[in-house]
């Protein structure tokens, strides 16, 4: 798998690169915002590790220009304690999020873990069958969605968010049962992870008939998608 590493912190870039690398990835790294850019376009990269603070360009601003025309799946590292940020990075569309400073171990358990959901979302039993709700179609096996035959621009998580609702639409999903299925990870009280990616993919997506939102919120338990 290749992974780009994009973090002013050259000490830490190194240290990152030469586990990452014993873990059996190839991994480039960029020191600055605008040539961590520059080297996407010119790569084929499986995702990127994106440093929030950085001189000039900092990691906001590259998910901001890199969701313009790109899902590739990344994960932020923001300063500890730095909830604001994390919040503002999942609204910009980063599929995962790690406090600096990070465990390489636990850095490299992150990047595989959003990797394998990619990877197994395709893979389910449903993946030759395409699923119809109302105006919305899903495509198990290339890992896309239509609303009016026009494709929804989905981030690696939205689109397992919204898989895992679909496959038991009609259904409560718990809180529980959509991290662990979408996120990889448990459900934390004070995690608001899934509120927003939630947040986003109500944007995405058109109401219903009666102009009530396709992911419905039963509180204190989980999300419903209706299939109308």
């Amino acid at each position: 798998m290749h992974i780009l590493l994009i973090d002013d912190d050259v000490e830490l870039c190194e240290l990152m690169v030469r586990f990452l690398s014993s873990e059996g990835f190839d991994v480039e790294s960029a020191h600055d915002g605008i040539s961590g850019l520059e080297t996407i376009q010119s790569g084929d990269f499986d995702l990127v590790v994106l440093d929030v603070m950085m001189p000039g360009k900092n990691g906001m601003d590259v998910l901001r220009e890199l969701r313009q025309n790109s899902n590739l799946p990344v994960i932020m590292l923001t300063a500890r304690g730095e909830e604001m940020d994390r919040i503002i990075g999942l609204e910009l569309g980063a599929d995962d999020y790690m406090p600096k400073p990070c465990n390489p171990r636990e850095l490299s358990a992150r990047i595989r873990a959003v990797l394998r959901r990619i990877e197994g979302s395709g893979q389910s039993s449903q993946s030759d069958n395409i699923r119809q709700f109302g105006n919305i179609e899903w495509h198990p096996q290339s890992r896309s969605i239509y609303e009016h035959g026009k494709a929804i621009e989905l981030t690696a998580t939205e689109y397992n968010i919204l898989a895992a609702l679909m496959e038991h639409a009609g259904e409560v999903v718990s809180k529980q049962d959509l991290s662990k299925a979408a996120l990889g990870k448990r459900y934390g009280p004070f995690d608001r992870s899934l509120d927003v990616h939630i947040g986003h993919l109500r944007k995405k997506l058109s109401t219903i008939s009666n102009e009530q939102p396709r992911i419905k919120t039963v509180h204190s338990v989980g999300w419903l998608f209706v299939p109308e």
